[in-house]
């Protein structure tokens, strides 16, 4: 598998997709389970993950409405996660920037996760065609 190639992620885009769905549903979990803070922000990004994903690995990906919510709800979710990270340079700027003690749950580091994964998912999403 040739990483750095787009045509390695478009043909393996059902695992992509059900890793954003893992991904989505373990995050919800944890919180649920209390092991987080409840985050607003977090709820958002994790949900247009899991959905994102769910749209991903669906037969009509490659359909133009198919692509257009993906393109509404990811789009929702890129802003919110540009937002919360934002608020971290934000931080950064005024010297008053710490990392969350358990550094795997910092808010900055995630929300960047968060917004790079929607925007990939997203791309992906578009650049599905339909099975010859």
């Amino acid at each position: 598998m040739v990483l750095l190639k787009l045509e390695t992620y478009i043909k393996h885009s059902r695992i992509i997709a059900s890793l954003a769905i893992i991904i989505s549903i373990t995050a919800w979990a944890v919180e649920l389970a209390g092991v987080v803070y409840v985050c607003p922000y977090c709820r958002t990004q994790r949900t247009v993950i899991g959905i994102l994903g769910i749209l991903l690995i669906l037969p009509i990906a490659s359909h133009w409405i198919t692509k257009y919510i993906a393109l509404v709800v990811g789009f929702f979710g890129a802003v919110v996660a540009a937002n919360q990270h934002f608020m971290g340079w934000k931080k950064i700027s005024a010297g008053t920037f710490s990392f969350h003690e358990k550094i795997a749950m910092d808010p900055f580091l995630l929300s960047g996760l968060a917004l790079t994964g929607i925007i990939g998912l997203i791309f992906l999403i578009l650049q599905q065609t339909k099975p010859e």
